[in-house]
């Protein structure tokens, strides 16, 4: 089925990754190959968070079979690799970031936001490395947002500073909502594991598009306070009229889309306009079918 996410719209959803075998009849058709995961995503979902070139970087052949199995119209937010992020300073890496770059703008218009994610131990007081290594990318260019992780970095003066360099430099940052899993009801079960970390949750627009990493409780009704907060917020950002890319994590990674498919419904009611999804691959098979 071709769904409009070819249009542009303000606001988009997607998940962490493309391909996930469990999302087999949630978002892949049954029997999809997994060569083909890419495409059947995509015609699901307008935007995808690409957290595949944290581990390696694409080649020219990957980029173009990239773009051949996506609409026109669908995003690639792409992180830096950790080989640029995770190895002390930043600023040696400045070579690194910008041929990065420069590989990635291969994908057109279908590069949405690139971003970038220090580890926890890289602190405030590296603000000058940082400061150094931001300001040699090209972000006249391309789009590019910052996750920090060090807790220092949500505290005063060090949150002023990181803000106004960001904002100087037309920088995103990176939105980290871990809400769900560290402040649900204990009613609604406990979370055996997630790796993401408990961060202050910091809603700060220093350029003109947001990327939002929301990480999901796996029972989907434990979500809707949280989506709730979140499509007020993006009301009050409207006037600003940022480009906005809200990715749905979960510790269970089976569930990610359903409860992508619940923020839809939620943000869709508000009022927010979004790209409509498709029905469930399996919505129209016959109920004998559905259990094979």
């Amino acid at each position: 089925m071709s769904i409009s996410i070819h249009q542009r719209r303000r606001c988009a959803i997607g998940c962490a990754v493309w391909s996930y075998p469990g999302w087999m009849g949630e978002v892949y058709p049954p029997k999809t190959p997994a060569a083909e995961f890419l495409r059947a995503y995509s015609n699901f979902f307008p935007a995808v968070e690409g957290n595949t070139t944290f581990y390696a970087t694409p080649n020219k052949a990957i980029i173009d079979r990239w773009i051949a199995q996506t609409p026109p119209g669908f995003r690639f937010c792409l992180k830096f690799p950790r080989a640029i992020t995770h190895n002390g300073l930043l600023e040696p890496y400045i070579p690194l970031a910008q041929a990065f770059i420069v590989q990635m703008q291969a994908l057109g218009e279908r590069l949405g936001v690139m971003f970038i994610q220090l580890p926890p131990h890289y602190a405030p007081d590296q603000l000058a490395d940082l400061t150094a290594f931001l300001t040699a990318l090209p972000c006249q260019d391309v789009k590019i947002a910052l996750e920090v992780r060090h807790l220092d970095w949500f505290k005063s003066p060090h949150q002023e500073q990181l803000t106004e360099l960001l904002m100087r430099l037309g920088i995103g940052r990176v939105i980290l909502d871990t809400r769900s899993i560290y402040e649900a009801d204990p009613a609604w079960g406990k979370i055996v594991e997630c790796k993401k970390p408990r961060v202050p949750l910091v809603l700060s627009l220093t350029a003109p598009f947001s990327l939002i990493r929301y990480v999901s409780h796996p029972v989907r009704a434990a979500n809707q306070v949280w989506l709730e907060e979140w499509a007020n917020q993006i009301h009050t950002w409207v006037e600003r009229d940022p480009q906005i890319y809200l990715f749905v994590h979960c510790p269970i990674e089976a569930r990610s889309p359903i409860n992508a498919r619940y923020l839809h419904q939620i943000f869709t009611r508000s009022g927010i306009s979004l790209a409509p999804l498709p029905p469930n691959p399996t919505a129209d098979l016959p109920v004998q079918l559905r259990l094979f």
